[in-house]
């Protein structure tokens, strides 16, 4: 008997090494991410997967398709895309260009952000003398979502929006509320069959937006500028976890995972962050 008990005892530990657990929470440097060759990357559009499609980790991803850098040459152009059941967000970080969309070119610029609709096709080129780098944001529809998408480009900038408190956050951190979704009554923009809130966090020294969680929603964070701690994940004691967060840095939050930011409180710190939260409609028993 023993001899049968004994490898047993001695290969449950193998067993439990091959089994992998999926993270509640990922982070990635931008600077620090190499170019992929995806859909509508040529010799002049180069993308940086943060999150999602390109990346190396993607099955912890619900609603979450893509999240990326498109950094486009001057003169360059991205080739032509369209999902039949994706929505996407691009906003412009630097520079300016031309998006195609709906048989119309548009000029585009830094702060600018735009609905992109399921089943459009649309691109992106860099002006004359001028690059472009963007972010793209895209979320998975799934299927049982009628989709019913607007008839015009819906655009908008950043530099446009006021700056406001939300109720139930400190007021040490003021909003800039973007996109949201459709039945939205205070975003700029509300369009997303998926995503719920596109905004801009502009944290006061030592603010904070008070660590939370959501049980339907995935949440990315990125850095734009400042440095402080982001929340993410914790001990069975409760205590928060806490790590540095520089410029670059971007933060995925699974759903259910705690989630916030407390920035340094050096005289006149100030930190921006962007997110993006998206829902995903599940099962209790799929999760």
């Amino acid at each position: 008997m023993v001899k049968w008990v004994i490898p047993f005892l001695l290969a449950t530990p193998l067993f439990a090494t091959d089994r992998k657990v999926d993270p509640t929470w990922l982070r990635r440097f931008v600077p620090d991410i190499a170019e992929k060759a995806v859909d509508l990357t040529t010799g002049t559009c180069h993308y940086q997967p943060i999150f999602g499609e390109g990346d190396t980790v993607t099955r912890v991803m619900r609603s979450v398709a893509r999240f990326g850098e498109v950094k486009v040459d001057a003169g360059g152009a991205c080739l032509p895309v369209s999902y039949a059941r994706e929505e996407q967000i691009y906003l412009i970080l630097e520079g300016s260009g031309i998006l195609e969309y709906g048989g119309e070119r548009i000029p585009v610029r830094k702060n600018d952000f735009m609905y992109l609709p399921p089943g459009g096709t649309h691109s992106i080129s860099g002006s004359a003398d001028h690059h472009c780098r963007l972010l793209v944001m895209g979320f998975n529809i799934t299927a049982g979502i009628t989709l019913d998408p607007p008839s015009k480009l819906l655009l908008a900038n950043m530099d446009e929006v006021k700056e406001q408190t939300v109720e139930g956050h400190p007021s040490s951190v003021l909003y800039k509320l973007l996109v949201g979704d459709r039945k939205s009554t205070r975003d700029r923009i509300a369009a997303g069959y998926v995503v719920t809130s596109l905004f801009l966090m502009d944290f006061a020294p030592g603010g904070t937006n008070s660590p939370h969680h959501h049980e339907s929603e995935e949440e990315i964070y990125l850095v734009l500028d400042g440095h402080g701690k982001i929340v993410a994940g914790g001990g069975m004691d409760g205590t928060e976890g806490l790590h540095p967060a520089q410029a670059g840095d971007a933060y995925f939050f699974r759903l259910n995972s705690t989630v916030g930011f407390y920035n340094n409180s050096e005289p006149g710190a100030k930190a921006h962050i962007i997110a993006v939260r998206s829902r995903y409609p599940f099962r209790k028993d799929e999760d």
